[in-house]
């Protein structure tokens, strides 16, 4: 039987591309960020930790966070 690991924590930070080049927002769990950083110290930057779930990491790394998304007005 499989043992379920359970992740605690979620990041976004920015990937930063060859060159120097600034990419995307990206989440991923905090051990993961943890091996990236080891890997490469300072390389990337990290924008948000602590994070308790994956959906509220997603809205922060899209900028979403605060949107209503509230319909005004009737269909037609």
């Amino acid at each position: 039987m499989r043992t379920r690991e359970i992740c605690n924590a979620w990041v976004v930070y920015r990937m930063t591309l060859e060159k120097g080049k600034v990419g995307g927002n990206v989440v991923c769990e905090q051990r993961e960020w943890d091996a990236i950083e080891a890997a490469k110290p300072g390389f990337h930057a990290l924008l948000h930790t602590g994070i308790k779930t994956e959906k509220e990491a997603e809205k922060l790394a899209t900028g979403t966070a605060g949107d209503n998304y509230r319909v005004s007005g009737r269909r037609k």
